[in-house]
């Protein structure tokens, strides 16, 4: 383990809660910039996102060879 002096100085009934809830923080903060700064995200979970385009028929590319 690289940091194992670390819990010499940290109880691990300290360290541990703390890390899980720095990670829990930092997502949370990253998923609200992301909701709250793209405009693509609020319609995607709201159900409005736009229909996704068709690629063309086979047909239509063999005509163009």
């Amino acid at each position: 383990m690289i940091y194992a002096k670390m819990w010499c100085v940290v109880k691990p009934s300290v360290g541990i809660p703390v890390f899980i809830a720095a990670v829990a923080i930092s997502s949370f903060s990253v998923h609200l910039a992301l909701t709250m700064n793209t405009t693509w995200v609020k319609n995607f979970l709201n159900g409005s996102a736009k229909v996704a385009l068709v690629a063309p028929a086979a047909a239509d590319a063999k005509g163009k060879t």
